[in-house]
C-alpha cells in the first residue's frame, strides 16, 4: 500500500486523485491533505479518510477547520502556514507525494519533497520552469523521482522507452531513437474567437473550455496559451530537449495528448478522452496500470482528428514563453511572476484580457537580473517581479 500526500487536496487535480484512491482503498493510504483556504471542501475529504494531518495555507481556514473536526470528534492533525506544509511534504511516512499545488506556491513544498527523496506525481509546473537546473540537480542528488502528471508529459512520458522513464532529464533523446517530441495543445476555450473581440472576454468566457475542468488560474493560461508555452519549458528540462526536438500542434479534440516521434519513422502517441484521471491514475500505479474511473475513448464516434499550427499572432502569450526559456532561468521566473499577477487582475476585472500580454511583456522586457544560482535568488527574482507588476498594472488602472 503506498502512503500518499496530496498537496492541493481541493484543487482539481487534488479531486481526481482522491477519486481514484477511493477506486482502489487496498492500494492507497492517504496520511496528509494540503490546501490553501477551502476548509469546507477539507473537511469532506477528512470525514472519508481520517488522515494523520492536514496543512491549511490560510490561518483562519486551518482554526475553523479544527473546530469542525473536533466537534466530528475527527483526530486529524491542523497545521497552517507554509512551512508546516512543507513539512508534511517532507513527512518520513509519505512515499508519494501529489504535487498539485498552483502557481510559485508550490515552489517550495515541491522541493521539501524533493530534498527528502520522494516520488513526486507533478502537477506544478511553475516549480520546474522557475528552478530548471537548480530542480533537476535536486531531484537527482536526493535521489528523488519525478512522474509528470500534465496531461502532455505523461502522455510522453508513457510512451518514452524505459530507460528514459527512469532517467527523466538526464538521458539524450537522439541517442536513444527519438526525432522530437510533438506536444499538442486544445487551443483553449477561445480558439476560434476573433482577435478583435479579445478586448471583451470576460473571466466567465475562459472558464468553459470545450474539453477540460480546470481552475480559474489555469483556465485563463490555457486562453492565453501561456499555460503551453509553460508546458513547453517543463519538457525541455524534464526530457532533456533541445528546441529542435519540441514541436508545438494545435489539436482541437484533446484526444491525443502527445507524441513522440522516433528516427524509424514511428510516432507513438497516448490517446484517451480528456480526463485528468487517467494521467493521474498511471502516475499513481507506475510502472503498473489500475482503473481510473474514466470512460474508455470510443474510435466507432471519432468523426475526425485535426492539427494546426499555433498561431503566436492569435496566442503572443505561448510566443513570449517560448522565447523567454531561451533567454534563461530569470526570463522564465520573471515571466511566471508577471503572468500571475497580471491573470489575478484579470479575474477580478481590473484588465482587459489583452492587457495580460502587454503587462507580461512590458514587464519581461523591463527586467533585467543575474542569471539565479539558489532558491533564495529565485524567490527574490519572483518577489521583486511581482510588486513591479502590481505597480505596473496600478498605472493601468488609475
Amino acid at each position: 500500500m503506498k502512503k500518499i500526500t496530496i498537496l492541493g487536496s481541493t484543487g482539481s487535480i487534488g479531486i481526481s486523485t482522491i477519486s481514484i484512491i477511493k477506486k482502489h482503498p487496498n492500494l492507497f493510504k492517504i496520511v496528509a491533505l494540503v490546501a490553501n483556504k477551502n476548509f469546507s471542501m477539507m473537511l469532506k475529504q477528512c470525514e472519508f479518510f481520517s488522515p494523520d494531518w492536514v496543512a491549511m495555507k490560510n490561518e483562519r481556514s486551518a482554526n475553523i477547520l479544527r473546530i469542525k473536526l473536533k466537534e466530528k470528534k475527527i483526530k486529524t492533525q491542523v497545521l497552517s502556514g507554509i512551512k508546516e506544509i512543507c513539512a508534511l511534504a517532507s513527512l518520513e511516512d509519505n512515499d508519494v507525494v501529489v504535487s498539485a499545488i498552483v502557481g510559485m506556491a508550490g515552489l517550495m513544498p515541491t522541493l521539501s519533497a524533493i530534498y527528502a527523496g520522494k516520488t513526486i506525481l507533478l502537477a506544478n509546473k511553475e516549480s520546474l520552469i522557475t528552478c530548471g537546473h537548480i530542480f533537476m540537480n535536486a531531484v537527482s542528488f536526493h535521489d528523488a523521482k519525478i512522474i509528470p502528471i500534465d496531461s502532455e508529459h505523461n502522455a510522453i512520458f508513457q510512451v518514452l522507452p524505459k530507460r528514459l522513464q527512469k532517467n527523466l532529464g538526464k538521458v539524450n533523446l537522439k541517442e536513444n531513437g527519438i526525432k522530437s517530441i510533438i506536444l499538442t495543445g486544445s487551443g483553449g476555450p477561445l480558439y476560434n474567437l476573433k482577435k478583435e473581440n479579445l478586448p471583451f472576454v470576460k473571466p466567465e468566457q475562459t472558464f468553459m473550455h470545450p474539453n477540460w475542468s480546470m481552475g480559474k488560474k489555469i483556465s485563463v493560461d490555457s486562453a492565453t496559451m501561456i499555460n503551453k508555452g509553460l508546458e513547453y519549458a517543463e519538457a525541455r528540462w524534464l526530457f532533456n530537449a533541445s528546441d529542435s526536438e519540441i514541436n508545438i500542434l494545435i489539436h482541437p479534440q484533446s484526444i491525443i495528448h502527445s507524441m513522440v516521434e522516433y528516427i524509424d519513422g514511428s510516432v507513438l502517441a497516448q490517446l484517451s478522452i480528456p480526463d485528468m484521471k487517467v494521467a493521474i491514475s498511471y502516475a499513481m500505479s507506475f510502472p503498473n496500470r489500475i482503473a481510473s474511473g474514466s470512460d474508455f475513448l470510443n474510435f466507432k464516434k471519432l468523426k475526425y482528428l485535426n492539427f494546426f499550427e499555433p498561431d503566436f499572432i492569435q496566442f503572443p502569450c505561448l510566443k513570449l514563453a517560448i522565447d523567454a526559456f531561451s533567454n534563461g532561468q530569470s526570463a522564465m521566473t520573471v515571466l511566471n511572476a508577471a503572468n500571475e499577477i497580471s491573470v489575478s487582475a484579470f479575474l477580478h476585472s481590473k484588465i482587459q484580457f489583452n492587457k495580460i500580454y502587454e503587462i507580461n511583456s512590458d514587464i519581461l522586457i523591463s527586467s533585467s537580473f543575474l542569471e539565479p544560482t539558489s532558491v533564495e535568488e529565485i524567490l527574490e527574482i519572483d518577489k521583486k517581479t511581482r510588486i513591479k507588476t502590481e505597480k505596473k498594472i496600478l498605472t493601468l488602472i488609475n
